[in-house]
């Protein structure tokens, strides 16, 4: 673990998430990988019992906004993402390869995500809020579409229009009452 890197797990808060793609590059920069990538964070949500409260997917990164999962931390969450995303598109890569013509076109990234990631606890609910709009905002910012309601890959839908999306956003009941024996 590199120095100075604090990670604050088990006081309840939400994590504000940001990871990027290996060198920036746009690894996410199709409809069809930005599909791929959710389907497999609705994946890892229900098998690790987290909340997401918000997302978005842009061409070479992405940001969520989720509870702690309910039995593991949130690094082995983010560990169980990132690598069943990158196990998925490299397998592809390698079915479609013709090894014939490799050195003719680009080739295939060994490595999908920088390593690590960004944690930010959200502690308050105006926090919740400016997190919230900012991934929303962010395709607009960067240029990608002109209002939030047009990028397909946020939780922007959900909130605006009640629609329900590829992960499920703000589903409570995953998380279990933890009930702790009284101390003497």
């Amino acid at each position: 673990m590199p120095w100075g890197l604090n990670r604050y797990y088990g006081a309840g808060d939400l994590h504000f998430i940001t990871s990027s793609c290996y060198q920036r590059r746009p690894l996410l920069g199709t409809a069809r990988r930005r599909d791929l990538f959710l389907t497999v964070l609705e994946q890892v949500r229900r098998r690790y019992q987290f909340v997401v409260i918000g997302y978005v997917v842009m061409p070479e990164h992405f940001h969520l906004l989720l509870s702690e999962p309910q039995e593991r931390t949130l690094s082995t969450v983010m560990q169980a993402l990132k690598l069943g995303f990158a196990r998925r598109v490299l397998a592809q890569q390698r079915r479609r390869r013709n090894v014939a013509q490799a050195e003719l076109f680009e080739p295939a990234p060994r490595r999908i995500w920088q390593p690590r990631f960004y944690d930010f606890n959200v502690w308050t609910a105006r926090k919740r809020a400016e997190k919230l709009r900012y991934m929303h905002r962010n395709p607009v910012k960067r240029g990608l579409v002109e209002s939030p309601e047009l990028w397909r890959r946020s939780s922007y839908r959900t909130y605006a229009f009640a629609e329900s999306g590829p992960v499920r956003v703000n589903e409570w009941q995953v998380l279990k009452l933890k009930i702790r024996s009284p101390t003497a």
